[in-house]
C-alpha cells in the first residue's frame, strides 16, 4: 500500500460526506476506525495463547463486518450507529476485566460516527483494511503515518491542548535518561507523544525478558477528552504495548492530598494544558493557597503530591508560570523551591507549538532529592536560518543540540550583553519575589499574537503586576504604620 497517500485519500473521500464538519470530526472519524483495525491485528496474536476470548462480539469484531464488502450504503449506517457502537458501548467490564480488553469499552464511550453516507463510509473502511499491520516493514512505516495524522489536528481545544512536536518530547525523553524498572507518567497524555518518546528511549536499554516485561509496564497515562485518549490507545497497541495502562479521565477530579505512595511515579513528563479553564470545583481539591484558576498551575501542584522520593519530572510551562507573581503562583513556587530541587529550566524559542499557540513556553526540570539551592536558566535560540518554526518547518531534534552540549558542560553564558544562560542562588530568587523570567529573549521583536493568546498573556502580566503592586502598598502601609 501507497502509505504516503494514506491520509490524502481518506481526506478525500471524507471531503464529500456531508456529517463531517472540520478537522477534528474527519481525525475523530478516521480514530476510531483505525482503533478497530489495530485492535483487530493485535487480536491475531493474542488469540495464539488458546484461553484468549476477545471481549467483543463476534458480529461486532473488525474482521466479521468491516471486510464485507456488500455490508455498505444505509445498511451500514444503520450496522454502526445502531448495532456497533452501542454495542461497544455497551461492553460488560469491571475491576477484573484484563485492561487490553478494558481498553475497547472506554474507547467508544465518548465516541462517534459522523458520516451520514454509508457508501462513502465503505471507501474510508476499505483504504484502512488495506493497511497489512502484520507486514513488519508496512507496521513500521505506518508508525510515521500515525504521525501524520496526530499532526493534522489543527487548533487547541479548550482546555488549551496542543500538539506537542516530536522534537520537543524526544528531548526532554533524551535528558530525563529513562531507567529499566522506572514507570513514566503524564496526567495529561493526550496522543500519547511523551509516552511514546519514553519508551522509544527505554527500549535501547531492554537486554532480558524481565527488562522486556519491566519495559511494557513502565507507563500511566490519563487523558480527559476521548478524540485524544483513543489515538493514545491506539498509538500504545501499534508500540506492542499491549496492556496500556492509559485512562479515559480528568487527573484534576481528586484531592490531591488522599494520594498515597502507591499513586507516586518514578518520572513524570508533561506538557499540561493552559490557558484553560476548569470548573470551580475543582479548586476544591487543592489546599487553599495552591488553588490557582490557571489549569498549568494545577497540574504542577498535582504532580508534586505524585512524584516519588527520588523521582524527577520535565514539564513544559507558559512564560507566564515564570514571571506569575499572583498569590497561587507564588505558593506553588514556593513549595517547588522548598520541597523539590529545580535545577534547570530551558527557555525555548517563540513558535514551537506554531500553528497551534504563539505563546512562548519552557521546560522545567525538577527531582525530589531536596530543597532547591540553585537553579540554572539557558535560553535555546532559534536555529540560524529560521525567523519562525511552522507546520511545514517544525522545529527539529537537531535543534536542541546547542542545549544538550550545554547540558554536559554548564556554563555561564552573555551575548551582546544580554544572560543567555547563569545560575541563580535559591536566595537571589527570592529576592525577586520567585519572578524568575531570567534569561530571555532581549532582541526579539514584537511579535503579533492569535487574540486569544494576546488575552491569555494580558490577563497572567495583569494578575502578576497586581500582586506585585499589593505588596508594595503593604510594605508602604507597613512603614507609615511605623
Amino acid at each position: 500500500m501507497n502509505l504516503s497517500n494514506f491520509v490524502k485519500r481518506i481526506r478525500d473521500i471524507m471531503r464529500n460526506d456531508a456529517g463531517i464538519n472540520g478537522d477534528a470530526q474527519r481525525i475523530e472519524q478516521i480514530a476510531w476506525m483505525l482503533f478497530l483495525k489495530v485492535y483487530d491485528e493485535k487480536e491475531n496474536d493474542w488469540e495464539l495463547d488458546d484461553d484468549y476470548e476477545s471481549i467483543i462480539p463476534e458480529k461486532l469484531r473488525w474482521r466479521n463486518w468491516a471486510k464485507n464488502a456488500n455490508l455498505t450504503g444505509d445498511e451500514l449506517l444503520d450496522f454502526v450507529n445502531l448495532k456497533l457502537f452501542v454495542g461497544l458501548k455497551k461492553l460488560n467490564v469491571d475491576t477484573n476485566t484484563p485492561m487490553k480488553k478494558a481498553i475497547v469499552k472506554s474507547t467508544f464511550t465518548d465516541a462517534n460516527n459522523y458520516m451520514k453516507d454509508g457508501v462513502l463510509l465503505r471507501q474510508i473502511i476499505n483504504v484502512i483494511d488495506e493497511l497489512d499491520l502484520s507486514n513488519y516493514e508496512e507496521s513500521h512505516a505506518f508508525g510515521e503515518i500515525y504521525e501524520s495524522i496526530l499532526k493534522e489536528m489543527q487548533s487547541a481545544g479548550s482546555s488549551g491542548e496542543f500538539y506537542t512536536p516530536r522534537a520537543v518530547t524526544d528531548f526532554m525523553a533524551k535528558v530525563i535518561k529513562p531507567k529499566v524498572g522506572e514507570v513514566m507518567a503524564d496526567f495529561a497524555c493526550g496522543t500519547g507523544g511523551f509516552i511514546t518518546s519514553w519508551l522509544n528511549e527505554l527500549d535501547a536499554k531492554v537486554k532480558t525478558a524481565s527488562d522486556r516485561e519491566d519495559f511494557n509496564n513502565s507507563i500511566y497515562g490519563i487523558e480527559k477528552k476521548q478524540f485524544p485518549y483513543m489515538l493514545c490507545v491506539t498509538n500504545m497497541l501499534l508500540h506492542n504495548i499491549d496492556m496500556p495502562r492509559i485512562y479515559h479521565d480528568n487527573s484534576l477530579t481528586k484531592n490531591i492530598l488522599d494520594y498515597t505512595e502507591k499513586d507516586k511515579f518514578d518520572v513524570i513528563l508533561m506538557n499540561p494544558p493552559y490557558g484553560g479553564a476548569e470548573k470551580e470545583s475543582i479548586k476544591q481539591n487543592f489546599p487553599d493557597d495552591l488553588a490557582s484558576s490557571e489549569t498549568a498551575d494545577l497540574f504542577v501542584s498535582l504532580i508534586m503530591y505524585r512524584l516519588k522520593q527520588d523521582g524527577r519530572c520535565a514539564i513544559i510551562l507558559p512564560d507566564g508560570f515564570l514571571f506569575g507573581t499572583d498569590n497561587a503562583k507564588v505558593s506553588i513556587k514556593q513549595k517547588l523551591f522548598n520541597e523539590f530541587n529545580l535545577h534547570t529550566i530551558i527557555r525555548l524559542p517563540h513558535s514551537v507549538f506554531a500553528p497551534y499557540t504563539s505563546i512562548t513556553t519552557n521546560i522545567l526540570f525538577f527531582d525530589k532529592t531536596g530543597p532547591t539551592k540553585k537553579t540554572w536558566f539557558y535560553r535555546l535560540d532559534m536555529p540560524e536560518g529560521y525567523k519562525n518554526f511552522s507546520k511545514t518547518k517544525p522545529m527539529k531534534l537537531e535543534h536542541f543540540a546547542p542545549a544538550l552540549d550545554w547540558w554536559k558542560n554548564r556554563k555561564a553564558i552573555t551575548q551582546d550583553g544580554f544572560d543567555k544562560s547563569k545560575c541563580y542562588t535559591v536566595k537571589e530568587l527570592a529576592e525577586r519575589g520567585l519572578n524568575i523570567d531570567l534569561c530571555g529573549y532581549p532582541h526579539e521583536e514584537e511579535e503579533i499574537l492569535e487574540p486569544k493568546d494576546l488575552i491569555q498573556q494580558f490577563k497572567e502580566k495583569r494578575e502578576s503586576l497586581n500582586a506585585q503592586m499589593d505588596k508594595t502598598l503593604e510594605k508602604i502601609e507597613k512603614m507609615i504604620a511605623m
